[in-house]
């Protein structure tokens, strides 16, 4: 529909489910963009698209998905992979406790369900990482179930088609907005609709500069019969974004960096990254010899890249040292080949003598760590603020 064929009718008229639902369908088959994702109806390949997309824009999970399912095809080969191939796979995509929730739950459907995704109501909401809106995205794309969907694009369209003016994130809203979006599934070919009305708030009803004119629920918006496209819905309130100054090491000795994991229970648990720390460069000596008993050179200062993270701005300052020596008096040998472990320094006020932050892994009391070669670095979860502190350095053009 045009601008110029908006109808004056009024909205018990426009606002019938089975029309809308009808010009939704129309409109999606038409419009829709080639994902990786609507190539299939496999409910595993549909519920790791789902996992990846939360929080996450489509340009950027497209490739990952596609490698993930290469790397691992079904959900058995997930189940039976090490966490740390599974991190290193999704690693650059954030969130990584996405990734974590993904893995255990594929071991809990091979465990209770033979390997094969549940589709009875309840079933998926069982599964780490599950919750309402992606069991209905699976449940209805992958099996044609009636259940609805409500993601952040979908209550754009519905606040805005039905003129809701609330804060998004109010709980009043959000079980009306339920009702609304299972009202909606109840009807025809409910992966359509579903997936037309999250295409929609992607590309047509978008949070700046909808596209009005090409939407075909324009007759029926209330939003945009009474000029409020632009107010609804009212935006959530975000927490104030948190500046942190850092500092990034880069190691060497030899032909291997160090590398350090974080203890279990941890932001980015699991993954590898370069020492990091919540302190001036020129602490950063004692620091490392208090840590790890480790002796560097004057530190070189090579750059500074910057990272977000949740609500965390950080401005890293990257060094790179030589290290003289390694001291085994304050480490113990660990499980995994070739690591250590760092005792737990025994001070309970060093948080508050350090201005420590939980983003700076040296002031974690428990860590591993490991030199690594050069052609070790694609086989490892490593994070994405090492990966850019890292590009800085002479030492990584080796490895590409």
């Amino acid at each position: 529909m045009t601008a110029g064929s908006r109808s004056s009718k009024g909205v018990s008229a426009t606002q019938d489910p089975a029309s809308m639902r009808r010009a939704l369908h129309a409109w999606y088959r038409r419009a829709k963009r080639d994902l990786p994702w609507r190539r299939t109806r496999d409910p595993y390949a549909i519920w790791v698209s789902e996992i990846m997309l939360q929080q996450t824009r489509v340009d950027v999970v497209a490739p990952y998905y596609e490698r993930f399912l290469q790397r691992f095809p079904d959900v058995t080969t997930l189940a039976r992979a090490p966490i740390e191939n599974v991190l290193q796979a999704w690693a650059g995509l954030g969130y990584y406790r996405r990734a974590r929730h993904l893995h255990a739950a594929a071991q809990r459907v091979v465990a209770e369900h033979g390997g094969r995704v549940p589709d009875a109501p309840g079933a998926l909401e069982a599964l780490p990482g599950i919750g309402r809106y992606t069991a209905g995205a699976v449940r209805s794309i992958a099996f044609g179930e009636p259940a609805p969907i409500l993601d952040g694009n979908v209550t754009r369209v519905f606040a805005r088609l039905y003129g809701l003016d609330a804060p998004a994130e109010s709980a009043p809203l959000r079980t009306h907005l339920w009702k609304i979006a299972a009202a909606w599934a109840s009807g025809v070919s409910p992966s359509e609709t579903n997936q037309g009305l999250m295409e929609l708030g992607a590309t047509v009803c978008t949070a700046v500069a909808p596209a009005c004119e090409s939407c075909p629920l324009e007759d029926a918006c209330v939003a945009r019969r009474t000029g409020r496209t632009a107010r609804l819905p009212r935006p959530r309130q975000r927490p104030p974004v948190r500046r942190v100054a850092m500092v990034a090491a880069i190691l060497q000795r030899r032909d291997r960096v160090l590398l350090v994991q974080r203890r279990s229970g941890t932001l980015l648990e699991a993954f590898w990254e370069l020492p990091t720390v919540a302190t001036p460069i020129a602490a950063l000596g004692p620091r490392l010899a208090a840590r790890f008993g480790i002796a560097i050179g004057p530190p070189r200062r090579i750059g500074a890249v910057r990272h977000s993270i949740l609500a965390n701005a950080l401005a890293v300052e990257v060094v790179t040292a030589d290290a003289h020596r390694a001291s085994s008096r304050a480490t113990t040998r660990s499980k995994a080949r070739g690591a250590t472990t760092r005792k737990p320094v025994r001070r309970a006020t060093t948080r508050a003598r350090t201005g420590a932050t939980p983003l700076a892994n040296l002031d974690l009391a428990a860590l591993v760590m490991k030199w690594v070669r050069h052609d070790e670095l694609a086989h490892l979860p490593l994070t994405t603020l090492s990966h850019k502190a890292l590009r800085l350095s002479q030492w990584t053009a080796r490895t590409s």
